[in-house]
């Protein structure tokens, strides 16, 4: 199976147009996070981790870090209310902005706006080994957002690979117009946190 031809025009179009009729929201974005986590916690101001792409490529996915500094030393809890992550990180993570530096991994053409979740190297080794087939969901580009991310407890990677998978054997334009809405909406509903529930 291979990537339905509107994918990379989709993407492409979308980061235009966005960019294009909401300079003004993009440029304060770009301007306040980074300036508020530098007052917060100092720098760097962004994460970078290796995640697993389209055809098994790896590549570095960007994000706004919202965890102190020593953050991997202090374990891999990801719970609400998590010691590791920062005043500012939390804001980020509830609004899912700590995201936004993704579009950098779009324009290259490493993502997608909408696809199976960016798993890291350690995380998908691991569904590898348990699940059988899992390595078909790298036929397409891992998404900023998509089933997964909208519909699926936080906390349950279980039910996120089976939303992965839906994803895959059932995408279509309608269906990636219709998760980038709703993302959106849980973004400005600061929502994120707590998904799974009805959106």
């Amino acid at each position: 199976m291979k990537e339905p031809l509107y994918k990379r025009p989709l993407d492409l179009t979308v980061l235009l147009l966005a960019h294009l009729l909401l300079l003004p929201l993009w440029l304060l974005l770009w301007t306040v996070i980074p300036l508020v986590l530098l007052l917060d916690d100092g720098f760097p101001l962004f994460y970078r981790q290796r995640r697993m792409g389209r055809n098994g490529q790896v590549f570095g996915a960007i994000k706004f870090r919202t965890m102190v500094r020593n953050a991997e030393q202090m374990g891999w809890a990801t719970a609400e209310n998590d010691p590791r992550l920062t005043r500012a990180g939390r804001i980020l993570r509830k609004t899912a902005l700590d995201e936004l530096p993704q579009v950098i991994n779009i324009l290259r053409g490493e993502m997608s706006f909408v696809g199976p979740r960016a798993l890291a190297e350690s995380e998908h080794e691991f569904f590898r080994e348990h699940v059988p087939d899992f390595d078909k969901r790298l036929i397409q580009r891992p998404g900023l957002t998509g089933m997964a991310q909208v519909y699926a407890n936080r906390d349950d990677a279980e039910e996120k690979l089976s939303y992965d998978i839906q994803y895959s054997k059932r995408m279509s334009l309608w269906m990636d117009i219709k998760l980038l809405f709703l993302s959106v909406w849980v973004t400005l509903r600061g929502r994120w946190e707590s998904r799974g529930e009805k959106v």
